[in-house]
């Protein structure tokens, strides 16, 4: 007889008696009110007295347990479990910038080590098998898979707001339970490979949430390139203000970056910079008052472009600006891709 059991439809069920506020689509919870509560509830699950639960679904669905097969009973046995670790976003857009890099991250940098460790294993020479990092695209989304032998540990986006991180358990014998056994006469306490019956569920829930763990913590080193890109994409957009919307920067401009690098000289850093400032950096020194004049009023147009974008602020009751905290980020951001990470780009494609 084979039972098949959704943890999170218990868990839904669990929440609803107890009135906590969720939101479900299909098998996932995109939000929920209390969410530590909820893992509380969840982690139960394993705990239960498994034999006399599924022993119920036995003699409904096995008639002959009532008479013919009275003194039988089944021996109950995990087939497979699988375990998920959600980690639910606030939205849709935050989780689509970050998870292309966690895939990449997931993919290039984990090793067949890494993915013994997440598993709770050591690579060792007597291990016989094969480790298998797989990445699959489909319709619904992309998923990473790392396989060690018939169990692994898995990453996908369930409807584009959670980040899941599942392990699943074929093979129970690769992993250890601390058992008290008889052994020459003895009762000791030794460390064996754990059975498949189901009065291990509670071990297996533990190794599969620490293995879900370690993948997390794994994965937290990484930067989350979306609020970069954002203020990417914000830089070459027209910023609006009162009166009209001021054109924005093209990082791969010249002319943007000599402004860039002007505003955010060391010298500035102290006590602001000025509009004298600025048309030396960029025009140089000149006697002529009419250009100068000229060249003050393009600057001044260059301030206003910088302060519609967030990327210098007036100091108070001074003729003087500085630079953001937004600016300095972004604008160094550009001049760092110009002088350094496009020409190495540049150089490894035209190898």
């Amino acid at each position: 007889m084979q039972v098949y059991v959704n943890g999170h439809d218990w868990l839904a069920r669990r929440m609803s008696r107890l009135r906590l506020t969720f939101q479900r689509l299909e098998n996932a919870f995109l939000s929920i009110a209390r969410p530590e509560r909820a893992d509380r509830l969840a982690r139960e699950f394993a705990r239960l007295d498994w034999p006399r639960v599924l022993g119920r679904f036995a003699r409904r669905f096995n008639p002959l347990l009532w008479d013919l097969l009275r003194p039988m009973q089944y021996y109950w046995v995990t087939d497979q479990a699988e375990y998920a670790t959600d980690v639910m976003f606030r939205s849709r857009a935050d989780l689509q910038s970050l998870y292309p890099a966690l895939l990449r991250h997931a993919t290039l940098a984990y090793r067949a080590d890494d993915v013994m460790r997440f598993l709770g294993r050591k690579l060792d020479p007597r291990f016989q098998g094969e480790v298998v990092s797989d990445l699959k695209r489909r319709i619904e989304g992309a998923r990473i898979k790392h396989r060690v032998k018939r169990n692994w540990i898995k990453m996908y986006d369930k409807h584009g707001r959670v980040l899941r991180v599942e392990t699943v358990i074929n093979q129970t014998r690769e992993f250890k339970v601390r058992r008290v056994t008889r052994f020459r006469g003895r009762i000791r306490a030794r460390w064996t490979p754990m059975p498949k019956g189901v009065a291990f569920l509670d071990r297996t829930e533990r190794i599969c949430r620490a293995a879900n763990r370690r993948y997390l913590d794994g994965l937290a080193d990484l930067q989350d390139p979306g609020a970069a890109r954002r203020a990417f994409d914000r830089m070459a957009i027209p910023a609006p203000t009162r009166t009209r919307r001021l054109r924005g920067f093209n990082p791969a401009d010249p002319d943007d970056a000599r402004l860039f690098a002007a505003v955010l000289r060391g010298e500035h850093v102290i006590a602001g910079f000025r509009n004298r400032h600025i048309r030396e950096a960029l025009f140089g020194p000149t006697d002529d008052r009419l250009i100068a004049r000229r060249q003050a009023t393009r600057v001044t147009r260059l301030f206003n472009r910088l302060h519609a974008h967030g990327y210098v602020a007036k100091i108070p009751h001074t003729h003087r600006w500085h630079v953001t905290n937004l600016g300095r980020a972004a604008m160094s951001a550009v001049l760092d891709v110009r002088d350094n990470a496009f020409p190495a780009a540049f150089a490894r494609a035209a190898a």
